[in-house]
């Protein structure tokens, strides 16, 4: 089957360079996605890439063209690494969540000439699933989607369907899969563009029609207060221990857990503010 939406795509226009980090975060809410361009320096991009492409990679189950590799983290892939740790990243991420920052997964994903498509979908599976296992399901979690390849309409470009994660219909069931919808919409970018996701917002790519391979960094953080429903096997702590001092802080344990399971229904010294739920958070 073909994407019936290829032939007449809607694509974004937005010129994400002149948003503001309030804007940024208006965005990434309400829509459940924004792009930020330029996050990658272009000295760095085939350093990068020819990390990634020494890594093994495994064909998904529907096509041997869209192949990945888990665990970036844990290879011998330092630029990599490092990017899981980049500063202005870590920057917008802390401002958006407002907690300390959990990293979930560092995985690869390379688009070969013949891919044909990911399905619409979502990240979230609130009660765990078996693609995901149960770390899909923390009730928050952002991906960063790090491209090192420009996105052409022909080469596997972002496919999203815009603040879709808001709907409290049905067709939400984060367990169903489209192959696409008529309000879907295309976006472009140029390498060393990042886009940030909404774990629960639908989203795929088209087709890769080119005569190149697309190459993805997808790195996924949660805020601390937001674990899996159910314990989750944990990092490595010899391999956590070897990782590089500044992005180690990220590597905490996957179980993390700072919230009050026994809060009272009027706890004592309650705060009379709180600016991650202001109205005017999107205009500051």
């Amino acid at each position: 089957m073909t994407d019936s939406n290829r032939s007449n795509p809607r694509i974004d226009t937005t010129d994400w360079r002149r948003l503001t980090t309030a804007q940024r975060i208006k965005h990434l809410e309400i829509e459940g996605f924004v792009m930020m361009p330029d996050m990658i320096p272009e000295r760095l991009i085939p350093k990068i890439k020819a990390e990634l492409d020494r890594l093994p990679t495994k064909g998904t189950d529907y096509s041997e063209n869209q192949r990945g590799h888990h665990d970036v983290h844990f290879s011998d892939s330092p630029h990599c690494v490092d990017l899981i740790a980049l500063p202005a990243m870590i920057e917008f991420l802390t401002t958006l969540l407002g907690d300390e920052l959990v990293c979930t997964s560092c995985v690869f994903a390379l688009s070969r000439p013949g891919h044909p498509g990911i399905a619409l979908h979502t990240d979230s599976q609130p009660y765990g699933s078996a693609i995901f296992g149960m770390q899909a399901s923390s009730p928050r979690l952002v991906r960063v989607l790090y491209y090192l390849d420009d996105l052409t309409p022909e080469k596997a470009p972002f496919k999203v369907i815009p603040h879709s994660h808001l709907s409290l219909h049905s067709d939400n069931n984060p367990y169903k899969r489209y192959l696409s919808h008529p309000e879907e919409v295309m976006v472009t970018c140029k390498a060393g563009t990042a886009a940030i996701i909404n774990q629960a917002v639908w989203h795929a790519n088209y087709p890769n029609t080119s005569s190149e391979d697309r190459h993805l960094l997808a790195i996924a953080y949660r805020p601390a207060w937001s674990p899996p429903i159910a314990p989750v096997p944990d990092w490595p702590a010899e391999k956590v221990a070897k990782l590089p001092r500044h992005v180690r802080p990220l590597f905490k344990s996957l179980n993390t857990r700072n919230f009050d399971f026994n809060v009272k229904n009027r706890p004592d010294n309650m705060a009379t503010y709180a600016a991650g739920i202001n109205p005017s958070r999107w205009s500051v």
